[in-house]
C-alpha cells in the first residue's frame, strides 16, 4: 500500500515549491501545517461562467425581456458575488474550501468561480489523482488491480492539499470514504453541493469526459447511469453529511422562486456558499469570544 502511494507521489513530482497568493496560513477552523506542493501541470486560470438565461419559461417567450435588462441583471449578480466575497474574505483568513458531493459541471464551475472571486487556487482532486497515475485509463486499471493502493493515493493527494491554505478543492468521493480523509477535510470548510441525481445523470450523458472513469461507466444509457449514480450516492451519502453546510440546489431554486432547476446560475450558488461562509465564521467568532476569560 505504501509503495503504491509513494509511486503516485513520485509521479506527481512533488519536489519544487509552489508559492500561493499570500502566506500559506493556518485554517481558522483547524490549524494546518505549512507545506509546499508542485504538480507537473499548470494551475487552472480564472474560468468564465454563464450568466442568467435570456428566457426562463414560456411566459418569457411570450413577453420577451429586453437584452439590455438581462445584461444589467447578470452584471448586478456578478457584482453581488464579488462584493460578498470581499466581505467574507477577511474573516475566512485563508481557510481552504472543500466542495464534496456527486461530481457535476455545476460543482466544477462553482469551485472555479469561488476561487476566482476569493483569489484562491482551484484544484480537482480526481483530476490530480488521474494525472499523477498517468491518465484516466491508467487510473482505472490501477484501481481495478490494486483498490487499496488507489485509495492510499487519493489520501496522499488530499493530505497534500489539506496542508495548504487559500485553495478551493472540488473533492472526489475518495475524500469521504474513510475517517482519515474526513479528518483531513477538517483543515478547511466543507460544503456538500447537493444535486438531484437526475441532473447529475444528464450531466454524465452530455459531458462524459469530465467524470472519472475509475468510478463510473460513462458509456451507458441514461437508466444505466442512474443506477450507478444511485449506488454511489448510497455508498457516500453518510460522508457527504459530515460537511459544515449543505448547499441544496432544490432549496436554492425554491428560495429564489425559480420554476426550473436549470435556471439556477453559478452566481446564485456562489452567493449561497459565501453566505454560509459568513454564517460559519460569525458563529466561530462568537464562540471564541464567549470562551475568553473575564
Amino acid at each position: 500500500m505504501e509503495k503504491a502511494a509513494s509511486s503516485v507521489l513520485k509521479q506527481m513530482n512533488i519536489t519544487s515549491r509552489l508559492v500561493l497568493p499570500g502566506s500559506c496560513c493556518c485554517s481558522s477552523f483547524q490549524s494546518s501545517s505549512s507545506s509546499s506542493l508542485h504538480f507537473p501541470f499548470p494551475i487552472s486560470v480564472p474560468f468564465k461562467f454563464r450568466s442568467r438565461r435570456s428566457t426562463n419559461s414560456v411566459s418569457d417567450a411570450a413577453f420577451p425581456v429586453p437584452s439590455s435588462v438581462i445584461k444589467v441583471a447578470a452584471t448586478d449578480l456578478s457584482l453581488a458575488v464579488k462584493k460578498k466575497a470581499a466581505d467574507v474574505s477577511p474573516e475566512l483568513k485563508g481557510s481552504s474550501i472543500f466542495l464534496i458531493g456527486m461530481k457535476s459541471s455545476l460543482k466544477t464551475n462553482l469551485g472555479k468561480q469561488l476561487a476566482d472571486v476569493l483569489r484562491y487556487y482551484y484544484f480537482d482532486s480526481d483530476n490530480l489523482v488521474e494525472e499523477a497515475i498517468g491518465g484516466a485509463s491508467a487510473a482505472k486499471s490501477f484501481k481495478e488491480s490494486d483498490e487499496t493502493g488507489f485509495y492510499d493515493s487519493e489520501t496522499e493527494v488530499l493530505k497534500q492539499l489539506s496542508s495548504m491554505g487559500r485553495l478551493v478543492v472540488c473533492a472526489g468521493n475518495g475524500a469521504v470514504q474513510n475517517s482519515t480523509n474526513l479528518a483531513l477535510l477538517r483543515h478547511g470548510i466543507t460544503f456538500w453541493i447537493d444535486l438531484p441525481l437526475e441532473i447529475v445523470a444528464r450531466d454524465v450523458t452530455e459531458n462524459p469526459t469530465q467524470f472519472p472513469s475509475f468510478e463510473i461507466s460513462t458509456s451507458g444509457s441514461y437508466p444505466e447511469v442512474m443506477d450507478e449514480l444511485c449506488a454511489l450516492y448510497n455508498k457516500y451519502k453518510d460522508g457527504y453529511a459530515t460537511a459544515d453546510a449543505i448547499i441544496s440546489l432544490q432549496k436554492v431554486a425554491s428560495r429564489l422562486g425559480y420554476e426550473s432547476l436549470d435556471d439556477i446560475t453559478t452566481e446564485d450558488m456562489a452567493l449561497e456558499v459565501l453566505g454560509e461562509i459568513e454564517k460559519l465564521t460569525r458563529v466561530k467568532k462568537m464562540m471564541a469570544e464567549a470562551a475568553r476569560p473575564f
